[in-house]
């Protein structure tokens, strides 16, 4: 049930042909296109393109009257971001809007190969992101970014460990007994690939000998060692497992869920629809709430602003999700005190 009014997660919908809901492109107005790496059939997908749509609707811009929106999906596979967004760029959208994914260069030298090379006066705005845009070289500051690219991102600067001890704190008063923590996670070396990832690993090492709990990281180099992973958690008999928030894990959502649940194993999910989808509880901020504001950037940069002039935005709303059926299989009785603090209990 609802306990305030909230929204989900990022974004998923459409094949790289129109379906059916999603308007034909007009050549005679704007096109504005999405660059996603979800499944089309993914929960919400619908809700997640429709935030966008309300965020471009807050500055005065329909869809079909105002501007024509086409969407790319790498169903899953993401690897196929970067040719799915050529074939995007080269329809010659007005703005890409990246959902999870960030198109290379900007201020980093710029790799051979990219979008950003190939089109570098693409307007892009990105949305969906936990990593530092200023460290990955997409812009220059958070509050001039310059070059052709702006967004906002799903953390603070700075912000990993705090989101990471609340939801640690959250896990520990909802299981009892609470010692070990296994975080299953892309490998990465920090450096070109799972840089997030690398992030949260540093910040929950931190907060074990604070919150006095052992950490353990599984390193998975394909999601095909996801068993491998869990099997290895079992025989350390962790407390329960911590999602990361690396984009090849949510768009392995049901697999990942499907799996850790058959565990016997409490996690914790890093966004709303991890909780939606049967973890035992997820906090972090709302995902949509920065697809409106990207849908509301998207159409400023349609008015003649230049996305460099428009200040990288920092994620201020927070969702709890506690999923009481995932609970009650579990034999966990979930503190009072902690479900009045839930934006959302799954019952």
């Amino acid at each position: 049930m609802d306990r305030r009014e909230f929204i989900g997660l990022i974004g998923a919908t459409a094949l790289s042909v129109p379906l059916p809901g999603y308007a034909q492109t007009k050549r005679d107005i704007p096109l504005v296109g999405i660059l996603h790496a979800m499944r089309s059939d993914d929960t919400g997908a619908k809700d997640r393109i429709e935030a966008l749509r309300h965020g471009m609707q807050d500055e005065g811009f329909i869809e079909g009257t105002n501007y024509s929106l086409v969407v790319k999906s790498a169903e899953g596979d993401y690897s196929r971001m970067t040719p799915l967004g050529m074939e995007l760029a080269a329809l010659t959208p007005r703005v890409i809007v990246t959902i999870g994914y960030g198109i290379s260069g900007g201020f980093a030298p710029i790799p051979k190969g990219s979008i950003r090379e190939k089109f570098p006066t693409m307007p892009v705005v990105f949305t969906g992101v936990a990593a530092d845009p200023i460290a990955l070289g997409w812009a220059q500051s958070y509050n001039y970014p310059g070059g052709m690219t702006t967004g906002n991102v799903m953390n603070a600067v700075g912000g990993e460990e705090s989101i990471a001890e609340k939801r640690v704190e959250l896990f520990k008063q909802c299981v009892p007994g609470f010692k070990r923590l296994g975080m299953i996670s892309p490998a990465g070396d920090g450096r070109s690939k799972a840089i997030l990832a690398v992030k949260e690993k540093a910040a929950l090492q931190k907060l074990a000998a604070r919150l006095d709990f052992e950490f353990v990281p599984y390193d998975l180099d394909t999601i095909d060692d996801l068993d491998g992973a869990i099997e290895a958690g079992l025989r350390d008999d962790v407390s329960g497992f911590y999602i990361s928030q690396e984009t090849v894990m949510a768009v392995n959502m049901s697999r990942i869920v499907s799996l850790v649940n058959a565990s016997g194993k409490p996690s914790i999910g890093p966004t709303p629809y991890w909780g939606r989808a049967g973890l035992l509880l997820s906090y972090a901020t709302d995902p949509l709430d920065g697809l409106r504001h990207a849908g509301i950037y998207a159409a400023k940069i349609l008015k003649g602003t230049k996305p460099g002039d428009l200040p990288i935005e920092q994620a201020t709303k927070f969702v709890l999700v506690i999923n009481l059926k995932t609970a009650k299989t579990l034999r966990i009785v979930v503190p009072p005190n902690v479900l009045a603090l839930a934006d959302e209990v799954i019952e």
